[in-house]
């Protein structure tokens, strides 16, 4: 397995979505001082032209924004850009709104207030995962679905499956243990931060949006599909079953 390359920060560039001048200068400026290349937009609409006139990494966004609800600039940035890194950053602590963002089609969330510590960690540990790797990796097959680990695609009968950034890694993650229990604090290390911290439903809502797409797949294609199943272990994590 190849070893990711270290991205060089100073490379990276990060959109955020603050309308509040203290979080938003706070984070414009904390971002900078650890050597990202950060841009401090302040609507919903000013991000949404902004992230189409320019390449970003990563796009940190408040949902409590002034002119359109964060959730539509999630759905609007995840439908024309697939690989980009969307961070939630909100006030809300009910489940349903968290969900709801992750829903939309946010890589991870962060409930205000952070800590700048916290909030470097989950991105350092977001973009780490995203750097192609230096080697290639061999194509992983379970039945008839391939998953090419280097080139990020994953097939069904030939037939490319559009999955999202955290949905992949997933997917790969579990691929990579065929027919081995994997514990949700595994998955989480893996698959986000290995010292994630807190509620694990992000977890829960991308294995959702992971089962959905591969069963829409299967039923489009049109013919028999041999798909590996994703059983739940209640109390522990789930096991990928040729």
């Amino acid at each position: 397995m190849g070893t990711p390359t270290t991205p060089d920060r100073s490379r990276l560039r990060l959109l955020v979505v603050e309308d509040d001048e203290v979080i938003g200068h706070h984070l414009e400026s904390g971002l900078r001082g650890n050597g990202y290349a950060a841009t401090w937009i302040r609507t919903g609409a000013a991000a949404l032209t902004e992230a189409a006139s320019a390449r970003y990494d990563a796009v940190l966004l408040d949902l409590g924004l002034p002119d359109i609800d964060g959730l539509d600039v999630v759905r609007d940035l995840r439908s024309r850009f697939s690989d980009l890194l969307v961070v939630i950053l909100t006030a809300r602590t009910d489940d349903i709104d968290i969900i709801a963002g992750l829903e939309a089609g946010a890589d991870d969330y962060l409930v205000k207030p952070f800590s700048s510590t916290v909030l470097l960690a989950r991105l350092r540990a977001h973009l780490r995962r995203r750097v192609v790797p230096v080697t290639e990796q061999a194509p992983l097959r379970l039945d008839d679905l391939v998953i090419d680990v280097g080139a990020r695609r994953c097939t069904l009968h030939g037939a490319e499956i559009e999955l999202r950034p955290k949905e992949f890694d997933l997917l790969t993650t579990l691929a990579r243990r065929p027919g081995a229990a994997v514990a949700r604090e595994t998955l989480m290390a893996e698959v986000w931060d290995e010292n994630w911290f807190g509620p694990t439903k992000t977890l829960d809502v991308t294995m959702a949006g992971l089962r959905r797409r591969l069963t829409e797949a299967s039923e489009a294609s049109g013919r028999p599909c041999r798909l590996p199943r994703i059983v739940t272990l209640r109390g522990h994590g789930y096991r990928l079953e040729s």
